[in-house]
């Protein structure tokens, strides 16, 4: 059984084969500029030289295309034929309150991600666009929608509403639903096995720091908070986007600036956080090199972003109580030792103890970390995400007839 799995975003198509009889990843890639010109492919195979080839792709359609031809070309491809992919996973974005887990597509799911596109214009559109362009490559085989939001369905009320007329929750759907599920899930479960403890037995913060940021406050293994809220521009400093800020300050500067309300939510997920702060970078590592050779605005990004961690941390601890482990996760949270130490610093009265060395030390690709010291009383753990592991296994599940809550499902990487 061959799996495809697919990351539709905006202007890309990310994508993984993988054979699960032989539990093998065999290609993974990603098309980038799609819609936008001078579009590419990158394709990767395990053994093979790192392929990446111009093609202009106009749509997803296009995109999706690409991936199939590349996937099953004699030259370049991994299968034989495109029959021998047995079905197709899908990153949903918003699933608002709908649906708590993976589900097969049929006409219906469609219907109800069109419903709630309304909560995320950035994300929904395209994951459609990429169902729909997939189902015409692929229409014979089972397509299932793995969301972002469907993780966090257990967040009690008081954690998902907020205090606004409750007539917008009713009618509108607003309210607290949080992103990146499927990798705080994976690195979650991945924790309680360094744990050696049961998953519904462990309280765990988990970080995911990239591009995007968000938090989770995880209970007896489920979602009980989590740091993104209606929109993926709630929470912790990210790499373009703001964050927590005061309500009002838009409506402020739209009558300074006299914009309107398009252009200020393009400036708060475009043009805010880090790049907003130093004015010219997005990616940490530019950051921190910055900041090395002693340029005050980098210094300050650093700065914001480590002290909204921890006010995150601080706050998760106090909605759990006990805490037996922080996981630190994606591009940002694997590899910037210096940020997870700034986040880290001055906590070691509420347990938190990292041995620093080891810590500035760890990278992504020395797999499952841990960076506390032995006396440390919380556990603090590196962990790479595998979203598509996730995206694969729920697949898996559904086609096999044996998919159950997150909680009761035995995932093979909870070994």
């Amino acid at each position: 059984m061959k799996i495809l799995a697919l990351n539709c975003g905006s202007s890309s198509v990310k994508y993984q084969l993988f054979d699960w009889d032989n539990n093998k990843l065999l290609a993974k890639g990603v098309v980038e500029r799609v819609g936008i010109g001078d579009s590419f492919i990158v394709h990767e195979v395990p053994g093979r030289d790192t392929l990446r080839e111009e093609y202009e792709c106009h749509d997803h359609n296009t995109a999706i295309n690409l991936v199939v031809h590349t996937l099953t070309s004699e030259e370049k491809g991994v299968v034989s034929d495109i029959k021998e992919i047995s079905a197709v996973g899908h990153r949903v974005v918003h699933g608002g309150e709908k649906f708590k887990r993976s589900t097969l597509i049929d006409d219906e799911v469609i219907k109800a991600i069109e419903e709630v596109q309304h909560l995320a214009p950035l994300h929904n559109p395209p994951n459609l666009a990429g169902i729909r362009a997939a189902q015409k490559v692929l229409p014979d085989v089972p397509h299932v929608a793995i969301f972002d939001t469907a993780f966090h369905q257990t967040m009690p009320r008081h954690a998902y509403l907020y205090a606004v007329p409750y007539e917008w929750y009713e009618k509108y759907g607003v309210r607290r639903y949080g992103f990146h599920g499927t990798s705080h899930l994976y690195v979650s479960k991945r924790a309680a096995v360094l744990l050696g403890k049961d998953p519904r037995e462990c309280n765990i913060i988990t970080m995911h720091i990239g591009n995007g940021v968000s938090h989770t406050a995880i209970k007896n293994g489920v979602s009980v908070d989590t740091s993104m809220g209606l929109t993926p521009l709630e929470g912790a400093v990210m790499g373009t986007r703001c964050g927590d800020l005061d309500p009002a300050i838009p409506l402020f500067m739209q009558q300074i600036l006299e914009i309107g309300p398009k252009e200020m939510d393009t400036t708060l997920n475009k043009k805010s956080g880090i790049l907003g702060l130093t004015g010219k970078y997005t990616d940490r590592r530019d950051v921190l090199e910055g900041a090395e050779q002693g340029d005050e605005r980098c210094k300050i990004a650093l700065e914001v972003e480590a002290y909204r961690l921890k006010k995150y941390i601080g706050a998760y601890m106090a909605v759990l109580g006990r805490v037996d482990a922080i996981v630190f996760t994606a591009g940002v949270g694997e590899n910037a030792g210096i940020i997870r130490q700034m986040a880290l610093e001055g906590l070691e009265e509420l347990g938190i103890k990292i041995d620093k060395e080891k810590n500035l030390k760890t990278r992504s690709k020395d797999g499952e970390t841990e960076i506390s010291t032995p006396d440390s009383k919380v556990k603090v753990f590196v962990i790479p995400t595998n979203e598509e592991r996730v995206f694969i296994e729920d697949v898996v599940a559904i086609l096999n007839g044996t998919y159950k809550e997150h909680t009761e499902y035995p995932y093979t990487f909870l070994k």
